[in-house]
């Protein structure tokens, strides 16, 4: 063995097989925030990171202007609109000079973006790439969560409309407010003997703006319930990381004249190109971490797999269907799949798996409601033991791929069917009815809290 090799099996050593338990507080934090780093650099390097930042800046190009034509808009009506090009001059700022050219060409398009002039298509389009913009960042925040569904499709529409609409109003309408208050006179009285203070911590404002867009951005975009606290710790490494990363952007890649040499008129979309990047990954390693601080059950040495063996599919199939057939039979409010993962300490996206194939066999039907509640499909009596077995054991199974189209062999089959018929006279036709009688009241949590 190396010596290189010995070194990195000695800090493997002690980061992962310290018991946390037995370490003093400060010592104790510092191996949970080096394990977090170690689990967080795994991701980039895996790929899956960059590739969808790369992505997003595809279509982050094809957006931006239909974006800002929305809340241009909007903003119109309440008069704020001019606050638009100094917020695109602050996202753009780490470019320098060609910051300030970007942002007029995309104030110019903007400007030239009328209802009018688009007709009804026009702008049923225009909304259409303002939506696919935010979809496509929920499919990759659900990546990061590990969840495998997504928002209705007429959920998605009230939810980014809402939020492309009135947002950009509520955040105007509050810097304009707190900027009257600063300057009314009484008021400048009152922190006159704070001026240092007052002055620090106006310098603190852009990165509290940038972590409080951020956490807003973990807690709204994933498919799934994600704590403010969690939200909030994503958001300020990301802050700190993006206002960081944004000094040395304007240091040293703008200011190079290589691009420029090299790259002649596509200098500025590259520079451009690559912030977004940047940009979207930071934001991507944001939403990693809050992940982690929310699933610590994750952080590990080598990637949990998700895949679960036929055993566990069929005990955790037998516990769901329990588990919903008891709140049914009880009359009181239902599991929905977050609490039921939660109960059963199990991975939301091995869950939501396991719900859909329950549903494809019809065993469950989902409320209408948001979050959806599962109910049993049928009546208790109705639904057999060896249905929901057979749900589980045959999933995945299509008319390409199943035991059928396997070679026969007389032996194999011999020993199948007599594990088949030991099933069946072991089941003896017992149904989700009696499950429920035999086993234990347990009530779902409520909405307080799994809040």
């Amino acid at each position: 063995m190396t010596k290189f090799a010995q070194i990195q099996d000695k800090i493997t050593e002690r980061l992962w097989l310290a018991d946390l338990d037995t370490l003093p507080f400060w010592k104790a934090k510092g191996v949970q925030a080096l394990r977090l780093i170690y689990v967080v650099a795994r991701d980039l390097l895996d790929g899956q990171l960059t590739l969808r930042a790369m992505s997003l800046v595809y279509t982050t190009l094809l957006s931006i202007v239909p974006l800002l034509a929305v809340s241009f808009s909007v903003l119109k009506a309440f008069g704020v609109h001019n606050q638009i090009e100094p917020l695109v001059l602050r996202l753009l700022a780490p470019l320098g000079a060609k910051g300030i050219e970007i942002s007029n060409r995309i104030i110019e398009f903007v400007e030239n973006v009328k209802a009018g002039v688009l007709g009804a298509v026009g702008l049923a389009f225009l909304l259409y790439t303002v939506v696919s913009l935010l979809q496509k960042v929920e499919r990759t925040f659900n990546y990061t969560w590990h969840v495998s569904h997504h928002r209705p499709f007429s959920q998605r529409f009230s939810d980014y409309l809402s939020v492309i609409l009135i947002g950009p109003v509520l955040v105007f309408s509050a810097l304009g407010l707190t900027a009257s208050v600063m300057s009314n006179e009484i008021v400048q009285r009152l922190i006159a003997p704070f001026g240092g203070a007052v002055e620090a911590a106006s310098r603190l404002v852009p990165y509290l703006l940038i972590i409080a867009a951020f956490a807003f951005i973990y807690v709204f975009i994933p498919n799934t319930k994600v704590r403010a606290r969690s939200a909030l710790v994503g958001a300020v490494v990301a802050g700190f990381l993006w206002e960081t990363a944004g000094w040395l952007f304007a240091s040293f890649i703008v200011g190079s004249t290589k691009y420029t040499a090299i790259y002649s008129t596509f200098a500025t979309l590259l520079v451009l190109m690559i912030w977004l990047y940047t940009s979207w990954l930071i934001l991507l390693v944001g939403g990693s971490i809050a992940f982690y601080h929310q699933h610590p059950e994750f952080v590990t040495y080598r990637r949990p797999e998700l895949s679960l063996s036929g055993r566990m599919k069929e005990r955790l199939a037998l516990l769901v269907m329990t588990l919903i057939g008891q709140n049914f039979h009880r009359r009181v409010p239902g599991w929905t799949a977050e609490a039921l993962a939660q109960h059963l300490r199990v991975p939301m996206e091995t869950m939501d798996h396991l719900l859909a194939t329950l549903h494809q066999r019809e065993l469950l039907e989902p409320t209408e409601g948001e979050p959806p509640v599962f109910l049993p499909g049928h009546s208790l009596e109705s639904i057999e033991v060896r249905e929901i077995l057979e749900a589980v054991r045959t999933a995945g199974e299509t008319p390409y791929l199943n035991s059928e189209r396997l070679p026969f062999e007389p032996a194999v089959e011999q020993v199948l069917g007599s594990l088949d018929r030991a099933w069946e006279e072991t089941l003896d036709h017992r149904t989700l009815r009696d499950l429920v009688a035999e086993s234990r009241p347990v009530s779902a949590p409520s909405r307080q809290s799994q809040a």
